[in-house]
């Protein structure tokens, strides 16, 4: 097999009738969901698509979503995926940046790429409504029910499968220092990673997901979608996570076996829990990612509901690196060991020498998962590569003696003060475990006697007025006095991104003391 498009048109043709997902009273089998892919394909190349120009997907969840990016790649296109919640200068960014052709969104997708000049992009195709006016705009537009009924209709024009070394999709980074990169993902890196991730965790054609994660992140798409298509499984699959909606339909449907969420929604499902007093069901998996599962929520998250989260590791140029056993100890405040045939190791920030287990250092991975690099970045590509051809993640963390890997942080997130190395995650960890703390960033700031300085950003818990001073002593009492935060501030929230990871970056500009 070369690609996760040739297994999809497999199940179409042993198990056609067989769901593959569920939408709203949508139930779309294997053989439907590849013809629309195929009718989808032949319309690019019917307007005139050429293999390797890139196609956007700026569009929320939906069949939609999933059909156009199926059949970008069988056209011989690139998917580059886009953050519904980008605007303006992000959208710019990425549309300039990737030399963007065709653009598959909503009406309001539309409304702001409109205001953009964008000289490569040719097409917009309007996704969300069949009945929408095509707006009057410099670049055309038609709705994706035109695009498809009259272009399919011409003349059939040859489609092939993918070869394992095609370019299948460009996914751009968080962002969070400077402007986001495209990471260049093949066809070979998406069934590999996809192929082992299953494996690990006993992923067959019985299992049913719940897919609530947005499919525009690696996450949602590249495990939840990819591991479906790829086994013959079956997604419940929602436009985004409203908890007590997902409750709801993890009650009502016995079929679910898998959820996989980040710790923000699984924060906000125990709280939806809580408030309607009811069980939670059982399930074969919880998996969380895309951000840090604190100890506290996974033990929570325990005792509540009677089932143990796995935590994994991923990032964009990757996909996913590490994971809890299914089998064997999911330890808390860890993300397990490499997924097999997948390599990492952790290196001195500074040498770049191997460190010993339980020496902090960064994390190095390599294998048949890794990307190939950055668009059109060959200086960004050649810095995030050793020279023995390890990839750079930028994650700080230690290896214990048994294996199991723990993320402390970002490298560029190493807060450095009168001359002692202090990582955010510790600090976090502790101020998480105050009764009157709801959420915490921890950052540094720069001070002109100690190099940085530790600030601390909290979120009270609703009905709590923690003083700061307090809160500084209870890290004193439990860390060595270097690390306590020389400063608390108080916020109504922190910013997060799609995916619920705080953006320190942005968190920091907005802090008084920055």
């Amino acid at each position: 097999m070369d690609s996760l498009i040739e297994v999809l048109s497999l199940h179409a043709q042993r198990q056609p009738a067989r769901p593959a997902l569920f939408f709203a009273d949508q139930t779309i089998s294997y053989q439907e969901l590849f013809v629309r892919s195929e009718r989808f394909a032949q319309s690019l190349l019917a307007w005139g698509l050429r293999t390797g120009d890139r196609v956007a997907l700026f569009l929320d969840n939906s069949p939609t979503f999933v059909t156009t990016y199926l059949g970008i790649q069988l056209a011989g296109g690139i998917v580059v995926l886009v953050n519904t919640q980008y605007r303006q200068v992000e959208l710019s960014h990425i549309m300039t940046d990737a030399g963007v052709r065709f653009c598959v969104t909503s009406a309001q997708g539309a409304h702001e790429l409109q205001r953009l000049s964008l000289p490569d992009l040719a097409l917009l195709i309007i996704a969300d409504n069949p009945d929408v006016q095509t707006p009057t705009s410099p670049i055309p537009c038609l709705t994706f029910a035109a695009f498809v009924s009259h272009y399919s209709s011409l003349s059939p024009l040859p489609l092939s499968l993918p070869r394992a070394d095609a370019p299948a999709l460009l996914a751009y980074t968080s962002g969070t220092t400077g402007r986001a990169k495209g990471a260049l993902l093949s066809q070979r890196n998406l069934l590999a990673n996809i192929t082992t991730l299953t494996t690990a965790w006993h992923w067959t054609d019985q299992d049913r997901l719940l897919l609530a994660l947005p499919l525009f992140h690696a996450h949602g798409l590249m495990v939840g979608l990819h591991g479906t298509l790829f086994t013959g499984a079956s997604a419940v699959l929602h436009v985004k996570f409203v908890a007590p909606n997902i409750l709801a339909t993890l009650q009502n449907d016995p079929q679910i076996t898998l959820f996989f969420g980040v710790p923000t929604m699984y924060a906000r499902l125990l709280k939806e829990l809580e408030r309607q007093e009811v069980p939670l069901p059982r399930l074969r998996l919880f998996v969380s990612g895309s951000a840090p599962l604190s100890p506290q929520l996974f033990s929570a998250f325990e005792r509540l509901s009677g089932q143990r989260i796995l935590e994994r590791y991923g990032m964009t140029e990757t996909i996913m690196n590490m994971t809890n056993p299914y089998e064997g100890e999911r330890r808390a405040g860890t993300v397990g060991a490499p997924f097999p045939g997948q390599e990492a190791r952790i290196v001195d920030v500074r040498t770049r020498d191997l460190l010993p287990a339980g020496e902090i250092g960064e994390i190095e991975v390599r294998g048949p998962h890794v990307f190939s690099g950055y668009w059109n970045r060959p200086d960004a590509t050649a810095e995030a590569f050793s020279a023995d051809g390890w990839f750079k993640t930028g994650d700080l963390g230690w290896r214990s003696d048994d294996g199991y890997y723990t993320i402390t942080g970002r490298a560029r997130e190493l807060i450095i003060s009168g001359g002692y190395n202090i990582y955010p995650r510790e600090v976090e960890d502790v101020l998480s475990e105050h009764p009157a703390v709801a959420e915490v960033a921890v950052l540094g700031l720069p001070d002109p006697e100690m190099g940085e300085q530790v600030v601390a950003a909290v979120v009270p818990q609703e009905g709590q007025t923690p003083d700061a001073s307090e809160l500084i002593a209870f890290c004193r009492e439990r860390l060595a006095s270097y690390k306590k935060p020389r400063h608390v501030v108080f916020l109504q929230t922190l910013p997060r991104n799609a995916l619920g990871k705080v953006q320190k970056h942005l968190l920091a500009a907005q802090l008084p003391l920055s």
